[in-house]
């Protein structure tokens, strides 16, 4: 399973390691959460070479919408898809059926990892700066408020006797990981029928790189406290005292007779 990830974005890494070129603007490099929006590849058939398909990337929605969706939130649910199920879940049923198979660029994806007892996102990457090409699904939905949105969901396989992810998850739950492909399983992937399609469904051996990279989140900003002095009610101004009568001079000696 995975919910986080980074894409490739930089054109000349589509290009130089998965050989597409991407003829929209760049996206931004950043960490992609469902619903977020990446590149994914394809296949064409317009400006299909030698009676081939050709290769296109394409911006969509981290989530694959069913024509039933009513709402972009409900990518939140089918960010991943279980290779066992799907072939019948209604969710993913049409695409597969229809051999809408597809590429997921990915620099790095993260997992959570619970050795020290609770949990730490881990960053998995491979060696010599190479990203990764994660096999999916791709759907384009369209909205009922109009409009049309290109979705995708990354397939995943059981990994409970991998040597290296079954670190990740919570214990006692099942581990799953990403079906990662080789770099000469894409053509093959996106091409096979799709009853050749499962072959696919295995886990990578590696070998994976992996190390601790928690969420930074955005420090919370605190003002100085006001002055004491600002912080009570202005004291009321003290009433004048009402003025006292003057006391009578001591008589002179003169007046006491």
């Amino acid at each position: 399973m995975c919910s986080n990830y980074r894409p490739v974005t930089r054109l000349d890494r589509l290009l130089t390691f998965f050989g597409v070129e991407h003829g929209k603007e760049e996206l931004l490099e950043r960490d992609v959460f469902p619903l977020g929006m990446a590149p994914f590849i394809r296949l064409t058939v317009e400006g299909q070479e030698a009676g081939r398909p050709a290769l296109v990337a394409e911006d969509g929605m981290y989530g694959l919408l069913p024509h039933f969706a009513a709402e972009e939130q409900y990518g939140r649910r089918t960010y991943n898809a279980r290779s066992e199920t799907v072939h019948k879940l209604p969710s993913f049923k049409p695409s597969w059926e229809a051999g809408q198979r597809c590429i997921i660029p990915a620099e790095v994806v993260y997992e959570p990892n619970y050795e020290s007892g609770k949990a730490v996102r881990w960053r998995i990457f491979q060696e010599a700066d190479i990203p990764y090409g994660i096999a999916g699904l791709y759907r384009r939905w369209r909205n009922p408020k109009g409009g049309h949105l290109f979705t995708f969901t990354m397939l995943t396989v059981n990994a409970d006797t991998h040597p290296f992810y079954k670190r990740f998850h919570k214990p006692g739950e099942e581990k799953r990981m990403p079906i990662f492909l080789n770099r000469d399983e894409y053509g093959p992937w996106l091409m096979a029928e799709v009853s050749q399609a499962p072959a696919f469904f295995k886990m990578h051996p590696g070998p994976f790189q992996g190390e601790p990279a928690p969420t930074v989140r955005a420090p919370k900003v605190v003002t100085d406290p006001p002055p004491k002095a600002e912080l009570l009610p202005p004291k009321a101004a003290k009433a004048a005292s009402p003025p006292q009568p003057a006391k009578p001079l001591p008589p002179q000696q003169g007046d006491l007779f």
